[in-house]
């Protein structure tokens, strides 16, 4: 291979890097597809209660990042983080696979092991995430940064080929329903969290195998070893190697986390208490506070280490960006809750005569990520040798302006059907290449950019502050998947208990107290849902809040881009 060609291919380390990712993606993919069906069919839980829990859980996924990116950085090393993170959460998987085997004996003891399984994921994908992303970016010298945003979208791929797998595999073994009668079978759900197992189990070993080989850096150092370790050929020059923080930054971010938690506790709850008994308003109330504290009280602790004014305005880049990708995760992670639901219920999901299971459809994200993630990674290629590139946080307000877009045309498709008309399958596929398009060009490009700006002393820190984002996304798609309207089987379970479930609504009728727990037991709403003070009567209305959130956030970030790339100081 000649020199130039050696110089414009990507090194061998990012193809294990691909492929490790790739299976972690399986597993968590995978279990994401059918988890909340689980919740709901197996271990009876109220739709809205499980996009809560669906919501508190991703977000803690997203949330942990910090602890092992920190701990990483500080401690063991990217290498021996990654291979803790990806145990875990095989454990964690395979303790899903005995919840979802024990239900129909003790309900009780299958929820206990369903929460003891996801707290051990939520740990693992937080030594896992941001350290295979930090290693991503350690493969390339100083010189060949720009590479970056290509190199992560390959990764990317790597990432959507796992979710592709994942979402197919685990609800095709896991989500079942008979043929003939259209019934689900419950206990089913177990064969698709063994298969996302198994594939953790992979991931991580092929991981161990392959590090030592071809995990290195250009002149053939090992990369993610021991913090010590670390010379100074890896830094920029005059940058310090270590991360260092102050008694008194951290005392003081603490403090300003404590007072925040409180702040945010009772906007999202109305009150200080902590007698909340259901693990839905626990997640609300807890939980999301203790999210969005924790990124603003990090954000005053890593500016306090910040060596110069060029630190503290791309460190500001990293931190503004993440502010406005917030709404994208918010309306992109409703694949696993309201959009789910919608494809159970209210969807046509007949294609050339076979009946694709409800926990399937979010595949479609996958295969377009498989199938488009290379035209972007040429494209932007493409375009900055040509010096027309946009810089990357435009890149990210196009990609909020594509969920709003997918959003908009879907709203304007269930607007007519009723409460019990269906919706084509299709229209769900369009949803979802839309969306797609705007993940691309939004998440590899977001990955890419906290690999240019970071110091490389809390690179790992900082990926797990850039994945709060995610986190904070994640708690706000939980509480807007819990306002999902009442849909067609609602409406057909209130006709079998001879109550017409829109003159309840619409307050034209009062409930029995025997229907009042009737309708408790069959988890049917009484009321209409709202937001910010203003009820949800159908789906149009539903997506419609995706709209607007995601529309303003897209057209002030590209207001704020042109300041943005002068604060990034040479870096696009």
């Amino acid at each position: 291979m000649s020199e130039v060609a050696a110089k414009q291919s990507h090194p061998k380390g990012l193809w294990v890097l691909f492929g490790t990712e790739m299976w972690e993606r399986f597993n968590f993919y995978g279990m994401r597809a059918i988890l909340t069906l689980f919740m709901v069919n197996s271990l009876m839980i109220k739709e809205a209660d499980a996009a809560i829990i669906y919501g508190g859980f991703l977000a803690l996924c997203y949330l942990t990042p910090l602890l092992g990116g920190f701990i990483s950085d500080k401690y063991i090393g990217n290498r021996y983080s990654i291979m803790l993170g990806g145990t875990l959460m095989a454990i964690g998987q395979f303790l899903l696979f005995i919840s979802a085997s024990t239900f129909d004996s003790s309900l009780g003891s299958a929820k206990l092991f369903m929460w003891i399984a996801l707290f051990i994921i939520i740990f693992g994908n937080g030594f896992f995430k941001p350290n295979i992303s930090s290693m991503v970016g350690s493969l390339y010298p100083k010189q060949e940064k720009n590479k970056l945003d290509s190199a992560f979208t390959i990764f990317y791929m790597g990432i959507n080929i796992g979710a592709f797998l994942g979402q197919f595999i685990c609800p095709w073994v896991g989500d079942v329903k008979d043929a003939e009668t259209g019934v689900r079978d419950i206990f089913a759900f177990k064969w698709g969290f063994l298969a996302a197992s198994i594939a953790m189990i992979i991931g991580t070993i092929t991981f161990y195998v392959l590090k030592n080989k071809y995990v290195v850096t250009p002149e053939g150092r090992p990369i993610g070893g021991l913090p010590k370790n670390n010379v100074s050929d890896d830094f920029e020059e005059g940058e310090t190697q270590t991360a260092k923080f102050t008694s008194t930054a951290i005392g003081t971010s603490v403090a300003i986390f404590a007072a925040l938690f409180f702040v945010f506790r009772y906007l999202l709850v109305g009150e200080f208490g902590f007698s909340d008994v259901a693990m839905g308003q626990l997640i609300k109330g807890i939980i999301y506070p203790f999210i969005y504290s924790a990124g603003i009280a990090l954000a005053y602790l890593i500016m306090s280490s910040a060596e110069n004014k060029v630190e503290r305005q791309r460190i500001w880049v990293i931190y503004i960006v993440s502010f406005f990708i917030i709404f994208f995760w918010a309306a992109f992670e409703q694949a696993g809750s309201s959009l789910t639901f919608i494809a159970d219920n209210q969807t046509d999901r007949s294609i050339f005569g076979w009946n694709m299971p409800p926990s399937m459809v979010q595949i479609f994200n996958g295969i377009f990520v498989v199938m488009l993630a290379l035209p972007f990674s040429l494209l932007w290629d493409k375009l900055r040798a040509k010096g027309k590139e946009p810089v990357s946080p435009l890149k990210q307000a196009m990609g909020l302006a594509l969920i709003a877009l997918s959003y908009f045309i879907i709203a304007h498709n269930v607007k007519d059907l009723g409460n019990s008309g269906l919706l084509a399958i299709k229209w769900l596929m369009l949803l979802y290449l839309i969306q797609t398009m705007g993940e691309l060009c939004l998440s590899p490009i977001g990955l890419s950019l906290v690999g240019k700006l970071a110091p490389k002393r809390f690179a790992s820190l900082l990926y797990g502050v850039f994945f709060i984002s995610n986190a904070a996304g994640y708690a706000l798609a939980g509480s807007l998947g819990a306002i999902i309207p009442a849909t067609g089987d609602k409406f057909q379970k209130a006709e079998t208990l001879g109550v017409n479930l829109q003159e309840v609504l619409d307050k034209k009728v009062t409930l029995t107290a025997e229907q009042v727990a009737l309708f408790e037991k069959e988890q049917l709403p009484m009321e209409y849902t709202s937001f910010a003070g203003f009820e949800i009567h159908n789906l149009y209305e539903f997506f419609m809040v995706f709209v607007v959130l995601c529309g303003i956030a897209a057209v002030i970030l590209a207001v704020l881009s042109p300041k943005l790339k002068k604060m990034m100081n040479g870096m696009t």
